[in-house]
């Protein structure tokens, strides 16, 4: 749409208010709402202000002066406001310079789609997530200075088969067998198919939704894929929705990757491919159909992979599931069908159009302008280097012996130590000036002082268990 044909939109439809969105720096999205006669077209080309040193991660009290600039082509009717009104994302400039924000994370997805068809590599990078989550009945969680614990619950989670139900009907789901079951034992169809109906509704074309690995309401719902910047434009939409569904229903729904102990988490595998002039670059006659360019892309990524986590795995949590077992991928090789393996060539058509990799490594905690850019960065890297990925792994790398392990790269094991891979590794990422090293130094920065550190202060209950009596 353009500027003229939302106005028509919002007389058409009676629109009564507009709410401007952008995603601050950690990966939330952020909004205030205006009346629906406050827009104008010369809003589109002003913006409107308002005050950046409140966002997270982004200016000083003293520079705290920001616009936000609307785009019309991303304006949808939100489903779920009482009275009608128009959401349309937003990009970030600053208001002397004009200049588009450097740590505005849709600003940096759109300069990496700019510097990859500036490298005359490709037209179109095309990303398709499938973002898992889990729904629940209810979650309790608290910490101060003397005490600490959370608590989830869900009528279908194992933990319950011997709950007075009043009545109990038993159909719970075992532990790490949620993957397909029909209801009564799968509670959440109707709501699944809510939350896909409104996306479609809302402009996000739908390819399946389904219950998940994990017992207590894990879920997934597949999205087309599409361009880089549209992606996560829908990646924001997807995660609103899912949210406020479960809401309507009192449920309440979790992006984080590892809510339940000793069960599968919750991925955001990516399935990435390069276009030119209506081809698939990632084709080709090679291991798994790929082309030269593919396994370079693979290349790229497997060598970055370490950095890569400080943006795809961006939580503490996070690295609760990348651990062995659990369908986890902690191991950086790359395989076709293996799904052990960090990077997959998935082979469920023939057709060259299908061809594309699958990264396993992301989780949906992570902030998916960020993802899909330094994704993509690191894919143009291999690809201009022409890096190598070595013999792909088709063994069940979870059945290999420590000795054929022993040789095998690991993703990093926790969020500080990912963090380090990026601060020794992200020249990549400085090409083109997609990410500024104020982007990286900044992350790096608010990653440590307010995750990594916060967490490391803190007493955990476990060790009360292990050193209470010592």
């Amino acid at each position: 749409m353009t500027p003229k044909e939302v106005l028509a939109l919002i007389r058409e439809r009676d629109v009564k208010a507009v709410d401007l969105r952008f995603m601050d720096f950690p990966g939330l999205w952020q909004h205030f709402t205006i009346p629906a006669e406050a827009l104008t077209e010369n809003t589109f080309e002003e913006g409107l202000g308002f005050d950046g040193s409140s966002i997270r991660g982004w200016k000083a009290i003293n520079e705290s002066d920001m616009l936000v600039l609307p785009q019309a082509d991303t304006a949808f009717l939100d489903p779920f406001c009482a009275d009608t009104t128009l959401t349309i994302i937003c990009n970030i400039q600053d208001p002397l310079t004009k200049e588009d924000y450097s740590r505005d994370p849709r600003n940096v997805a759109r300069k990496s789609v700019n510097y990859m068809k500036s490298t005359g590599i490709a037209e179109i990078a095309y990303f398709g997530p499938e973002l898992e989550f889990f729904v629940f009945d209810n979650v309790r969680f608290d910490q101060n200075q003397y005490s600490g614990y959370y608590h989830l619950d869900s009528i279908e989670g194992a933990w319950n088969s011997g709950k007075d139900e009043n009545p109990n009907l038993g159909h719970k789901i075992r532990y790490k067998e949620g993957y397909f079951p029909t209801p009564p034992t799968d509670t959440l169809q109707d709501i699944r198919t809510q939350m896909m109906m409104t996306m479609i509704a809302c402009g996000i074309p739908i390819e399946a939704q389904h219950h998940e690995v994990a017992t207590g309401g894990q879920c997934e719902i597949d999205m087309r894929f599409s361009p880089l910047v549209e992606m996560a434009d829908k990646v924001l939409k997807y995660k609103y929705i899912v949210k406020n569904v479960a809401k309507k229903h009192g449920k309440t729904a979790t992006f984080m990757p590892k809510p339940i102990f000793q069960d599968n988490g919750s991925g955001m595998h990516v399935h990435s491919s390069l276009w030119k002039n209506g081809v698939n670059l990632f084709a080709g006659s090679g291991y798994a159909g790929l082309s030269d360019m593919g396994l370079y892309a693979i290349g790229g990524l497997l060598k970055h992979a370490p950095a890569l986590c400080a943006f795809t795995n961006p939580t503490t949590n996070s690295y609760k599931r990348l651990v062995p077992g659990y369908e986890a991928p902690v191991n950086l090789a790359y395989s076709r069908r293996n799904r052990s393996a960090s990077i997959r060539i998935p082979v469920y058509s023939p057709s060259p159009k299908a061809k594309r990799i699958e990264y396993r490594c992301p989780d949906g905690s992570s902030n998916p302008y960020l993802v899909f850019s330094a994704m993509l960065m690191a894919m143009i890297d291999g690809i201009k280097n022409k890096i190598r990925p070595g013999d792909p792994l088709d063994k069940d790398i979870y059945d290999l012996t420590p000795e054929e392990l022993k040789d095998v790269p690991k993703t990093p094991g926790s969020l500080e130590a990912a963090l380090d891979c990026l601060q020794n590794d992200h020249d990549f990422l400085l090409q083109g000036d997609v990410f500024t090293d104020d982007v990286i130094s900044t992350w790096i920065w608010y990653k440590r002082e307010k995750e990594v550190d916060a967490i490391r202060l803190r007493p955990h209950p476990w060790e009360f268990y292990l050193y209470y009596d010592m």
